[in-house]
Formats: structure tokens, C-alpha cells, sequence
């Protein structure tokens, strides 16, 4: 093989003693993770070297290369053989941590059952909850409705006044018009006022019924209680209009007799009425 050192030798022509021999190839040149042939054989031609004997190196190098990994295979033999009896342990490890998750899914499994019953046991009584909102105002309109029309009643003279003996006041009712048949019209602008004010009563009686629902037991029985009210409202309303017609210029007054039946829904009753005092 060619020489590739400089030295200080004897040996040789003094000829060979002035040519440039290359140092042997550099090992790190091997290891980059982007080592190219071309490249690196390009980079060889400033090399005072032949073709030839740079084939001889890099053949040289590449069975010392074969050598080294050879070498380092026989000295990790018994270290792969053994990896494989470590490895044949492992399935009991396995079966731990395979064991280990199915216990923590059923624990899982188990909180989540907890966790339905106590949503569906919220939302349960929730319902009720809404349920016992609504019977609340449901009685508390009942009772409303309940007081309402006992105030009626007792405004129209159907029910002894609870508070008659405590102010001295007198319920003003259709015969207490009768009697003042000569009164003149500031005292019947009074008995209109009066029956306004007893027809407003009626049509929120009215509208509290219709929002509970007229259905609901209780105000079922007290249908009969609420028909006599209007029936009693009806009949002072036709005795103010008879009384009201028969006076000179209340024209004003009969328009809010009139408009009072309109309100109640009862603008026919009103027609008959007129109808009745013209025949007479």
C-alpha cells in the first residue's frame, strides 16, 4: 500500500521524500447524518493521491468498519439473548395493568349510575317544585277570587256586611234607589258611580276565572254563586236606566249605563231594557 504520512525517514529516494502524501481518511467525515458519496468524494481532489490507492483506503476502512460492528455484536450477544427471557415476563405485568383497568371502568361505570339516579332524583323534584310554584299561586288566586266575590255579594246586598256595625255605612243596592226615586240627579250620577265601580268588581272577578280556569273544583262550586251576582248586577243596572230615562237631560248618564252593559258582555240585555221602557 502507497504511503500517505510525511516523515522524517531515511528509507527512499530523496525524490519520494519530497512528494505531499495524503493523512489517512478522517473518521467524523463517516458519522454526519447527511453524509453524500459525491460530495465527499469531490472534496477529494486537491488529494495527492491515485485512484487506486484511494480505493485501497476506503476498502481498508470499510473491514474495519465490518470488524468494529462484528466485534460490538459478539460483545452484546448474551445481552440479546437475554432481552428476549426479560420480555417473556412481561405478559404478568400486562395482565396487571389490564386487570387494573377494568376494575377503575367499573369503578367508573359505578359513578356514573350515581350520577343518573341523582340527576333523575334533581330533575324530579324540580317537578315538583314547579308543581307546588304553581298550586301556590293557584290558591293564591283562589283565595282572591274567593274574596272578591264575597265583597260583591256583599256590596249588592246578597250577604250580611262584615263591616256594616264597625263604619255605619249602608250597602246602596237597586232598592235604595227605588226608594229615593225623587232624588234628584247628583244622587243618581252616586248610584252610577256605585255601579261602575260593582261591574269593574264583576269583570275582575270574571278575568281571575278565567285564568285558573273555570274548571277547577272549587270555583265550579261557586257558579252559582257567581250567576247570582251578575243577575243582581243585571237588575240594578235595568232599575238605574229606568230611573235615569225618566229624568230631563241624562242623556250623559244613560251613555254610561249603556256603556257598563258593553262591558259586561251584556249589550242585548241592554237593547230589551230600552226596548221595554219605550213600549211603556
Amino acid at each position: 500500500m502507497s504511503r500517505f504520512y510525511f516523515d522524517g525517514s531515511d528509507s527512499g529516494s530523496d525524490d519520494e521524500k519530497s512528494l505531499p502524501y495524503p493523512k489517512p481518511l478522517a473518521r467524523e467525515a463517516f458519522l454526519s447524518q447527511e453524509f453524500s458519496p459525491t460530495e465527499f468524494l469531490s472534496s477529494l481532489r486537491n488529494r495527492h493521491q491515485t485512484l487506486e490507492d484511494l480505493r485501497q483506503e476506503l476498502r481498508t476502512r470499510s473491514q474495519e468498519l465490518n470488524k468494529e460492528l462484528l466485534d460490538l455484536v459478539n460483545e452484546n450477544y448474551q445481552d440479546f439473548l437475554g432481552l428476549g427471557d426479560t420480555l417473556k415476563g412481561g405478559e404478568e405485568k400486562v395482565e396487571e395493568v389490564r386487570l387494573g383497568l377494568l376494575g377503575f371502568r367499573r369503578e367508573v361505570d359505578s359513578l356514573k349510575g350515581k350520577v343518573e339516579i341523582r340527576r333523575q332524583e334533581i330533575e324530579r323534584l324540580l317537578r315538583e317544585r314547579r308543581k307546588i310554584t304553581k298550586d301556590e299561586r293557584v290558591g293564591k288566586s283562589l283565595l282572591e277570587a274567593d274574596a272578591k266575590l264575597l265583597e260583591l255579594e256583599e256590596g249588592l246586598g246578597l250577604r250580611a256586611n262584615r263591616y256594616a256595625a264597625a263604619d255605619g255605612s249602608l250597602n246602596f243596592d237597586c232598592s235604595e234607589s227605588e226608594e229615593e226615586s225623587d232624588a234628584d240627579q247628583a244622587s243618581h250620577t252616586v248610584l252610577i258611580s256605585r255601579l261602575s265601580r260593582r261591574v269593574h268588581q264583576y269583570l275582575y272577578l270574571r278575568k281571575l276565572i278565567s285564568k285558573i280556569g273555570p274548571n277547577h273544583p272549587f270555583l265550579s262550586r261557586q257558579e252559582g254563586r257567581v250567576t247570582k251576582v251578575r243577575q243582581t248586577l243585571l237588575l240594578d243596572l235595568n232599575n238605574a236606566l229606568a230611573q235615569v230615562r225618566s229624568l230631563e237631560g241624562s242623556g250623559g248618564q244613560i251613555l254610561r249605563l249603556l256603556s257598563l252593559y258593553r262591558e259586561m258582555g251584556e249589550a242585548r240585555e241592554a237593547l230589551n231594557m230600552v226596548r221595554k221602557s219605550n213600549q211603556q
